[in-house]
C-alpha cells in the first residue's frame, strides 16, 4: 500500500458549469482483494469530491485501479474501508437489494457493450430500469429523451435493427430517463467507430452543459478524454495528478510519463520514482 505522509490523496469539487452542490464524494476509499497469494490493493484511499453538472474523465495505466474506482464509487462493488456518497447520501451498508434500490434511484450507468436486452424495443429498453424499480414510466419522459438524442425515430425499433452508435445512444437514454445524481460511462465509446464514438461523447458533454447531468467516465482514449471538463489520473491505486479543461495533446503527454512508470516499476504505479509531488486538488501527492 503506497503511502505519501500527506492525509488522503483528494481531488477537489471543480469543473467549469458546476453547480457547487456536490454530486459524488469518496472518502479514503480502499479496495483490497483476497486471494490464494498476497492481496491486491486496487485503491489506496482515495478521496474526492465532484460538484454537480460537472464532467470527469478517469484515465491511468493498465491496473492502476480506475475501473475499481468507477465500480466501488456507483456501488456495483463495495470498498474494503472509506465512505462513498451519491446526491448527499451514503452507499447503504445493507444487503444487496437495498444497494440495488439505490443504485435505480441515484445512478446511471453507461457500458462499453450496451446491455440492451435483444427482445425490447428501444423505448422499452430505455423505459425498463424505471419498471424494474416498481415506477410507472410516463411515455412523454421517454420520448422526449429518446427526441434530445436524436433517435425518437427509432423507438419502436429492437437493438438488433441498430448500428452500434444508436445502440449506444439508447443506453444513455436509459440511463439519463430517471435523471441520475450521477452518470458512470465505462469506456462508453470502446466498441465504436470513430463517428460514433464523437457523437456519443457529444452527447455526454451535451447533456452536462445544458441539462445539469454529472459524468464520471472511465477511458483510455486521450480524445475522449478531453471531452471532459477534468481529467483525474490514478496509479497503483492512488490519485496523482488532474488535468483541468484539458485537450488530448497534453492529456495523451500525461498518460505517456505514466504509462513509462508503470513500465519503469513492473507494478503498475505512475510514480516518477523520486519525491517530486503534483497537485491534485488542494493536496499535495508525492
Amino acid at each position: 500500500m503506497r503511502g505519501n505522509g500527506v492525509g488522503p490523496r483528494t481531488a477537489g469539487t471543480a469543473g467549469a458549469g458546476g453547480s457547487g452542490r456536490e454530486a459524488l464524494r469518496l472518502s479514503a476509499v480502499t479496495k483490497v482483494y483476497e486471494g490464494a497469494g498476497q492481496p491486491v490493493t486496487a485503491l489506496d484511499g482515495v478521496s474526492l469530491s465532484l460538484a454537480t453538472g460537472t464532467f470527469t474523465s478517469v484515465m491511468g495505466p493498465s491496473g492502476s485501479g480506475k475501473s475499481t474506482l468507477l465500480q466501488c464509487a456507483a456501488g456495483l462493488d463495495r470498498p474494503t474501508a472509506g465512505r462513498v456518497l451519491v446526491g448527499g447520501d451514503e452507499l447503504p451498508g445493507g444487503g444487496e437489494a437495498e444497494l440495488t434500490r439505490f443504485r435505480r434511484s441515484r445512478i446511471g450507468f453507461v457500458f462499453q457493450d450496451y446491455n440492451l436486452v435483444p427482445y425490447l424495443t428501444v423505448a422499452q429498453n430505455v423505459a425498463l430500469p424505471q419498471r424494474l424499480a416498481g415506477r410507472r414510466s410516463r411515455r412523454g419522459d421517454v420520448a422526449a429523451v429518446l427526441d434530445r438524442l436524436g433517435i425518437g425515430e427509432l423507438a419502436g425499433r429492437q437493438p438488433a435493427e441498430l448500428s452500434g452508435g444508436q445502440q449506444q445512444r439508447v443506453a444513455i437514454a436509459r440511463a439519463l430517463v430517471s435523471r441520475p445524481a450521477v452518470l458512470f460511462a465505462d469506456e462508453p465509446t470502446g466498441a465504436l467507430d470513430t463517428a460514433s464514438g464523437r457523437q456519443v461523447l457529444a452527447l455526454l458533454r451535451e447533456s452536462v452543459e445544458q441539462f445539469g447531468q454529472t459524468v464520471v467516465m472511465v477511458t483510455h482514449d486521450p480524445v475522449a478524454a478531453a471531452y471532459a471538463g477534468r481529467v483525474l489520473f490514478l496509479a497503483d491505486g492512488a490519485l496523482v495528478d488532474e488535468l483541468p479543461d484539458p485537450d488530448a495533446a497534453e492529456v495523451a503527454r500525461r498518460m505517456a510519463r505514466l504509462d513509462a512508470g508503470a513500465a519503469g516499476t513492473g507494478s503498475g504505479s505512475g510514480s516518477d520514482g523520486n519525491a517530486e509531488a503534483v497537485h491534485v486538488g488542494s493536496q499535495a501527492v508525492a
